[in-house]
């Protein structure tokens, strides 16, 4: 097994991951006579060559489009710090900084480890935007045919399913065009968002005939006991704080794309935390705005209104539009803008899906790694890749067709199996030897040990939650089968390293060596 003697595919499209053969190594330094940014320079001193064109990624633009929106907490920009300290020292992606981070002896498994829950979290990930739009658009529809009260059309399962493999297949092709195409779509993705939310932000509030006041806002406590069956606070609670997990993520965007990104040491770190920064500003007020124009708390989830109590945030827009309006026509438009946010995310986080599951690939660390490693030389796409991460995210989500829970599982798996990939490098950093940790532009100082225990404690604590019923009673329909598709799946991969895998695989295969990197 492994990739020693395999010819390697010419094009690289993660910056961590591109190895030429050992017995390749250049002749002449590279870069020799060649002015380099700091980021290509950092890549070489590191091992590894420059293939892609910088600047076709706009690293913010790229970690913004990923995000989406929702809302952020003070310890999401604790983890960022964490992260950009890592990318700023290593250009690469999460795999590549654990693999470093650790060090010779122990770097192979941590890259193993790291790379297994960034490729499950991510291909979950496409799945999680796929239920959330096709949520949405079950909504739109709903709304726009006469609404749950007057007879309009409430897709069934068989039809939720068939749309979520829909909007799976359609990113899974429009993944398999050339890069320019998906850089193009990240432009009108940012601007949707911004232009998108700003405008539910604004309008929404203004269009409530009333609004609940910052007592009710920022101090009650709504269990919403009827509808999930919990009646503890201190666990509504704890759950509470799973929304903004699952929706501030994928900012490490900026990871997989920094060969494509000129000085991508100082700007990588910056699009992290500007990402962070922006997405919880724009969270904080998009739900903020949702729950200042709640007209009826108890009307949200009965299933007897408008939306069949199956999407709260779409049941808030229609009772401030007919309310004011006695129309639904506004809170169509708005789920529309909502519906763009997921398509677009969606889209971007299968361009990282497939990335990933390429590097991994390239070390042989996938089964079948020989046919997920091609690259369409046309359009120098790894499509193998990219239909790969889609049919595991069909995968995820057949279950629609019996359980109620499903997008509670997917976004567990998803959200634990990204920031579990957090959690490896971050805990790296914290037991390296200061004098084996070179600085670089963007640092924590002498506060980094203690800001990477915050972030990695936090990590611990998310994933705990996630792993907890959403619903009681447990029964086949409300049953949160996260745990048990994670414990599958990461027994199989480790069981894998135990046996085989830990013999051969190295982690992130060098191209340039030492006597060839620039100094």
């Amino acid at each position: 097994m492994g990739n020693k003697s395999e010819t390697v595919t010419p094009a690289r499209l993660d910056s961590d991951h591109v190895a030429l053969e050992k017995n390749s190594t250049m002749s002449t330094p590279v870069g020799a006579g060649i002015k380099m940014d700091s980021g290509e320079r950092r890549l070489n001193e590191l091992g590894y060559k420059q293939e892609l064109r910088r600047e076709m990624f706009p690293v913010r633009r790229a970690s913004w489009s990923r995000v989406g929106l929702g809302g952020g907490y003070f310890l999401h920009v604790v983890r960022g710090f964490c992260n950009g300290r890592n990318l700023q020292q290593f250009p690469g992606s999460l795999y590549f900084w654990a693999a470093h981070l650790a060090g010779p002896k122990w770097g192979p498994l941590a890259s193993w480890i790291c790379a297994w829950l960034e490729t499950i979290g991510l291909v979950a990930g496409i799945g999680t935007q796929a239920y959330a739009g096709t949520q949405t658009l079950q909504n739109i529809i709903l709304l726009s045919t006469g609404t749950n009260k007057n007879g309009g059309y409430l897709a069934p399962r068989s039809v939720f399913l068939a749309i979520y493999i829909g909007l799976c297949l359609i990113w899974a092709v429009l993944n398999s065009f050339a890069l320019n195409l998906i850089a193009l779509i990240d432009i009108v993705s940012m601007w949707w968002q911004v232009v998108g939310g700003t405008l539910i932000v604004v309008l929404l509030p203004l269009v409530a005939t009333s609004t609940q006041s910052a007592s009710y806002v920022f101090t009650k406590l709504e269990i919403s006991s009827d509808a999930t069956g919990i009646t503890s606070p201190v666990y509504s609670v704890l759950l509470s704080w799973l929304v903004s997990q699952y929706s501030l993520y994928g900012y490490d965007a900026a990871a997989h794309l920094t060969e494509e990104t000129k000085n991508a040491d100082k700007n990588g770190p910056l699009a992290i935390l500007s990402s962070i920064g922006m997405i919880s500003v724009f969270g904080w007020a998009f739900i903020l705005a949702l729950i200042f124009s709640i007209q009826d708390p108890a009307y949200l989830y009965d299933p007897t209104n408008e939306t069949a109590g199956r999407f709260v945030p779409a049941q808030i827009l229609y009772d401030a539009f007919y309310g004011r309006y006695q129309s639904g026509t506004g809170a169509i438009i708005l789920l529309v803008v909502i519906w763009g946010s997921f398509f677009f995310a969606g889209l971007s986080i299968t361009t990282s899906a497939a990335r990933v599951v390429y590097a991994l690939s390239r070390d042989g660390g996938v089964p079948g790694s020989r046919v997920l490693r091609k690259v369409d030389r046309r359009v120098q796409v790894p499509v193998n890749a990219v239909w790969f991460s889609c049919a595991f995210a069909i995968i995820l989500g057949l279950p629609i067709l019996k359980l109620d829970v499903v997008f509670t599982a997917i976004t567990s798996i998803c959200t634990i199996g990204w920031v579990g990939g957090y959690a490896v490098p971050i805990f790296a950093r914290m037991v390296i030897k200061s004098e084996n940790f070179k600085r670089g532009p963007f640092h924590l100082g002498g506060a980094s040990r203690w800001i990477c225990l915050v972030a990695f404690l936090w990590i611990c604590y998310t994933c705990v939650i996630f792993l907890l019923p959403t619903s009681y009673p447990i029964k086949l329909e409300t049953f949160n089968y996260a745990p048990v598709a994670l414990g599958v799946v990461l027994a199989a991969v480790m069981g894998w390293w135990m046996v085989d895998a830990r013999h051969w695989f190295k982690g992130p295969v060098r191209e340039i060596f030492l006597g060839d990197a620039i100094a």
